[in-house]
């Protein structure tokens, strides 16, 4: 599950390139406009600065803008700066070598029996936050209609392989 440092986070990322092009946006700005805390503001575009995600200037017209193009930042670059790895359980995480470990396995014998359902899960979510820029999440320009999923529309199944000897899917990093 996310925490409110991706959420505002994203939002921070999407405020900086709705303003690509003009001048650094204090922090104060963004804070205000969106009603968010601006000493957490602080903490999380540390984070990013520290990822290489954006940029920051000195002075009376400083403040923070994006350190490459909205269309080359991906959604899974900003998740993983600021939550690291991504888990949607408690139980599931990343070893060191990229393989998916599951806290509740105490050996060879006591294999998970929700492993592969949380992998699967967890693959999906990296698949979409890769998939997604920042650009992607801007306003719509006038006059061009956003693409918008109806209300009752049933969203396309996944393909699954069948569960009976199925091999743990290929690991993924954030």
């Amino acid at each position: 599950m996310f925490s409110t440092k991706a959420e505002y986070g994203v939002r921070v990322m999407v405020e900086l390139a709705r303003r690509a092009g003009e001048d650094p946006v204090p922090l104060a700005e963004i804070a205000a406009h969106d009603g968010l805390p601006l000493a957490y503001l602080e903490h999380l575009v540390a984070r990013l600065r520290k990822a290489g995600l954006v940029d920051s200037r000195r002075g009376s017209r400083g403040g923070y803008l994006l350190a490459r193009p909205a269309g080359e930042i991906t959604m899974a670059e900003v998740v993983a700066a600021l939550e690291g790895s991504i888990a949607p359980i408690e139980c599931i995480s990343q070893a060191p070598d990229g393989s998916i470990v599951c806290s509740r396995e105490s050996g060879p014998d006591h294999v998970c029996p929700t492993k592969l359902l949380w992998t699967r899960v967890r693959m999906s979510i990296v698949s979409t936050l890769r998939e997604t820029t920042l650009a992607d999440l801007l306003p719509a320009p006038q006059g061009v209609r956003p693409q918008v999923i109806p209300t009752g529309a049933t969203l396309p199944s996944l393909e699954m392989a069948p569960l009976s000897g199925e091999a743990m899917p290929p690991t993924l990093t954030a």
